[in-house]
C-alpha cells in the first residue's frame, strides 16, 4: 500500500512545504505535459541507473510520480521509494502510481532532503541508488541534502543527478530566455553545484558516470559511494 505518512517536518522544511504547494496546487495538473520539453535527459537517467533485483532505490523529489512510474517499468524488480517537499505533488505521483498499477510496488512520503529519516519513513536503514532529477538547482542550500543522501546510501550505492548544466555555451538569447523562465518556478542552476559533485565524487569510488547533455545544456552524474 502507499505510505502517504508525512516524516517529522521541521518548521523550515515545513515553510518550504507550504510554498512548494502553493506553486505547485494548480501547476501539477499540466506539469509533465510541459516539462518534457526541457527538462532533457531525465529518461537517460533512469535508463542508465545500475538496480539489480531487489535493490532498494530512492528518488529525492518525486514531484508527479512520472519518473517512478517509468522506472517501475523499467525495473520490475526493484523496491521503489519517493520523497517529495510538497503534499500536492506526494498526492499526485500516488493517483499517477495507481493508475499505472503501481501502487503497491512504491512507496511514497512527504519530506524534505535535509530532515528525511529512511529508518522512521520506510524501514529502511540504506537505499542501494539515490537519484535527484533536476532538484538540486531549486535547493538553496543543496549540500547538506547531498552529504545526507551519500549517508543513506548502502556502500557501492550510486548517487545519480541529472540536472541543468550552466548555459554558458549556448547563444546568449537561449540562456537569458531559459534562465528567466526558470526563475519564475524558483529553479536557479548554478555552475558550483555540478563542480562541486565532481569534487564530492572525488572522495569517494569516483563517478560511475559522467554525461554532458546538448553542450552544457545539462549534465548527468553518478556518483559511487566508498
Amino acid at each position: 500500500m502507499t505510505d502517504l505518512a508525512a516524516a517529522g517536518l521541521g518548521d523550515t522544511v515545513a515553510e518550504a512545504a507550504r510554498r512548494m504547494d502553493a506553486m505547485y496546487r494548480h501547476q501539477r495538473h499540466i506539469y509533465d505535459l510541459t516539462r518534457k520539453f526541457y527538462l532533457i535527459g531525465r529518461d537517460r537517467l533512469l535508463a542508465s541507473l545500475p538496480i539489480k533485483p531487489g535493490a532498494a532505490v530512492l528518488e529525492m523529489g518525486c514531484g508527479t510520480g512520472r519518473n517512478l512510474v517509468k522506472l517501475g517499468h523499467l525495473a520490475p524488480d526493484a523496491r521503489l521509494h519517493g520523497v517529495d517537499v510538497a503534499g500536492v505533488m506526494i498526492d499526485t505521483a500516488a493517483r499517477a502510481l495507481d493508475r499505472a498499477g503501481l501502487a503497491k510496488r512504491v512507496r511514497l512520503a512527504q519530506a524534505g532532503g535535509q530532515g528525511f529519516d529512511p529508518e522512521t519513513t520506510f524501514g529502511l536503514a540504506r537505499f542501494d541508488v539515490i537519484y535527484f532529477s533536476y532538484v538540486l538547482s531549486m535547493i538553496p542550500d543543496w549540500r547538506p541534502v547531498v552529504d545526507r543522501a551519500l549517508a543513506q546510501l548502502a556502500p557501492g550505492g550510486i548517487l545519480a543527478v541529472v540536472d541543468f548544466g550552466d548555459q554558458l555555451q549556448a547563444p546568449k538569447w537561449r540562456r537569458r530566455l531559459l534562465l528567466g523562465w526558470l526563475r519564475l518556478f524558483d529553479v536557479h542552476p548554478r555552475p558550483e553545484i555540478e563542480r562541486d559533485l565532481r569534487t564530492l565524487a572525488a572522495g569517494q569510488h569516483g563517478l560511475a558516470l559522467d554525461q554532458d547533455l546538448f553542450d552544457g545544456y545539462a549534465y548527468l552524474l553518478m556518483i559511487r559511494k566508498a
